[in-house]
């Protein structure tokens, strides 16, 4: 996954801020600490104006760093959805959204995933790729999936780290969930049913073939790791596609958002609940974080869990 101009124009000229801020600030100690061994201090009040400024701007950026490694990777928001459908007569379907757990050496939101999850009661849980940052996790990842129950089905798909990078390791086993690499289910809720299908991302383009069959008169999900099909589905009878792999940026600006998505719309479904034609976009923010290079904060992008109400259209 590559970032596009926009994404990278917008990481420069983030760095370059941050980089004049504490490069300002480090040439300011630095002269303070020379005038202090020459005993030589020159009083001039719009510099010190000016100098104090800086002090605020690079304390705050402080505060912020602390708080986007401390605090917002493990706040965990809870947003929920409501869709009415014709295609319902008489079931409620509640679909649980998880994505991106990004499970590694350090636990973090796992536990308290399973515990929220398991308090909304859902029908189904659906997972959107991206399991594992390193393989010595793979007990914690078995374990967590294992502990999420849903009556009805847990489905998953393939995102790029199981496909690109642990193309050997068997992110389900033992935890009830079933992958849909190319594949459509059926789930049924008293007289009611559900299409659920999903792609593995090394199979996008199969995607007209699987959703070729969908019946129009059935509420049809869609499971993919990018929102980046989306505009391709939109009139072959999908009306819910659920993704992740933004992660919301990871890092997002006040009014501005995220900074990098990775995808190929860039900044157009960076997040949350989007309408494209007839279909139901959602973007999950995820749970994890990216491995290290990467850094190990989350900014104005919480980790999310998501749950969907599908009820019968009044």
């Amino acid at each position: 996954m590559t970032m596009m101009f926009q994404e990278k124009v917008s990481v420069g000229l983030f760095l370059l801020v941050i980089l004049s801020i504490y490069g300002f600030e480090a040439i300011w100690l630095a002269r303070l600490a020379w005038k202090r061994i020459r005993r030589r201090e020159k009083k001039n009040v719009r510099h010190r104006k000016s100098v104090l400024f800086v002090h605020v701007l690079a304390a705050a950026g402080v505060m912020c760093m602390l708080y986007g490694y401390l605090v917002e990777p493990v706040w965990l928001d809870v947003r929920r959805v409501t869709i009415p459908t014709a295609k319902l007569k008489g079931s409620s379907v509640r679909i649980v959204h998880i994505s991106d757990l990004h499970c590694d050496r350090k636990a973090r939101n796992e536990a308290r995933m399973v515990d929220i999850v398991n308090g909304f009661h859902p029908d189904v849980v659906v997972a959107t790729g991206d399991y594992l940052n390193d393989p010595a996790a793979l007990p914690r990842l078995h374990e967590t999936l294992g502990g999420l129950k849903a009556p009805l089905g847990k489905f998953a798909i393939e995102g790029n780290f199981e496909v690109w990078h642990w193309p050997g390791l068997d992110m389900l086993e033992g935890t009830g969930f079933r992958l849909l690499r190319q594949d459509s289910v059926l789930v049924a809720k008293g007289a009611d049913e559900i299409g659920i299908s999903g792609l593995s991302i090394d199979r996008a383009a199969d995607c007209q073939g699987l959703l070729a069959g969908l019946s129009d008169d059935r509420f049809n999900v869609l499971l993919f790791h990018t929102p980046d099909l989306v505009e391709d589905v939109n009139a072959l009878g999908v009306d819910l596609y659920l993704c992740g792999h933004t992660h919301g940026g990871q890092v997002a600006l006040p009014f501005y958002g995220a900074l990098v998505t990775f995808s190929k719309f860039g900044k157009k479904y960076e997040s949350g609940l989007h309408r494209c034609g007839r279909t139901t976009l959602y973007v999950n923010r995820g749970l994890g974080l990216e491995p290290c290079p990467a850094p190990q904060v989350r900014f104005c992008a919480r980790p999310e869990i998501v749950v969907f109400d599908i009820v019968p259209e009044k």
